[in-house]
């Protein structure tokens, strides 16, 4: 949506007067003055609807993030006490979007959503006839096929570093706090998790 501008709503406003002397804006100049104060104010209005427009879609909310984080239930403990903006922008938009699954394939996903591009996961199987062999190093018992470990592939994505970075901005955090307590959250309830940060 196009913002109109001042000067648009001026001469749409001279456009829509009436017929006669009464309205002609070289017999009355303060008609004018009106006008102009008017178009003004109709522009402002016109630029606020269109931001409240972008405000309806979580891709691009900015202002109306506290009402966002009142209807889903946000601000997450996972993210700590005090969130980044653009966290709590990232918080309302996947937990809008966020599906879920108890597949390693929507593990990985979180641990991508929390700045891990390289994770992996790695699942254990217990000893079973016919799949187990003798002499493999990592035989395992049979509570093995309970656990799983989330390979978190190295640093973070996010955050700065010695050298990169300017003078303010918070260096990079790892291990993240974060991505523990959203994986033991979402994980299922008969499973152990291990992160492994690499």
């Amino acid at each position: 949506m196009a913002v109109r501008s001042a000067d648009d709503y001026r001469e749409q406003l001279r456009q829509l007067l009436p017929q006669g002397p009464a309205w002609d804006l070289e017999r009355v100049p303060e008609l004018a003055q009106v006008l102009r104060g008017l178009s003004v104010e109709l522009s402002r209005a016109d630029a606020r609807i269109v931001a409240l427009y972008a405000e309806m879609d979580p891709a691009y909310v900015t202002e109306l993030v506290p009402d966002w984080e009142l209807v889903m239930g946000l601000p997450d403990s996972c993210l700590g006490d005090s969130p980044g903006f653009g966290d709590r922008q990232l918080s309302v938009r996947q937990r809008l979007t966020a599906i879920g699954a108890q597949t390693p394939a929507y593990f990985i996903s979180i641990a991508k959503g929390q700045g891990y591009p390289n994770a992996s996961i790695t699942q254990y199987r217990a000893p079973r006839f016919g799949r187990s062999r003798f002499g493999k190093t990592h035989f395992g018992t049979w509570r093995i096929q309970f656990m799983w470990t989330l390979n978190t592939g190295g640093r973070q994505s996010v955050g700065r570093r010695f050298g990169v970075s300017y003078w303010g901005e918070r260096f990079g955090v790892n291990p993240g706090s974060a991505l523990e307590c959203l994986i033991r959250r979402y994980a299922p309830a008969h499973t152990v998790v291990h992160i492994n940060y690499n």
